[in-house]
């Protein structure tokens, strides 16, 4: 009988937290897009509500967090293609990696962390990676 239980709790188990990983993926992407296209409609202000608190803190207004962007990360402000990448939990905290084709053709591969909040997932820092470790 026990034989037949444990797969049994095994695959229920497994059935219930996918549908819960598949949510977590599609919300934190959805957070992500959502800011990109925040970016291309020059929509700082809401752009900026896409960051984490700690980030809001840290660059006080939605035009200093526009200077930031545009002069640091033009990539992410006016990509010509996005693309989702792996995404992980290392030490508690989510990151999803993200490869952004840029507007001449430029490929670059970033590093969103992600903070949930009970506003839902924020991005709470980008990481630019080396593009070349990325196999398209």
């Amino acid at each position: 009988m026990f034989r037949f239980i444990l797969p049994a709790l095994i695959a229920l188990t497994l059935s219930l937290t996918a549908p819960s990983v598949q949510a977590q993926e599609a919300a934190i992407t959805d957070t992500i897009n959502r800011q990109i296209e925040a970016f291309q409609a020059d929509d700082f202000t809401q752009a900026f509500g896409f960051a984490s608190p700690s980030l809001q803190s840290m660059f006080r207004t939605p035009e200093n967090f526009r200077q930031m962007v545009t002069q640091g990360y033009p990539m992410v402000w006016r990509p010509a293609r996005v693309e989702y990448l792996d995404q992980r939990t290392e030490d508690g905290t989510v990151w999803q990696k993200v490869m952004i084709t840029d507007q001449k053709g430029g490929v670059h591969v970033l590093d969103y962390r992600m903070l949930q909040t009970e506003e839902g997932w924020k991005i709470n820092g980008v990481t630019l990676l080396d593009s070349s470790a990325v196999a398209v």
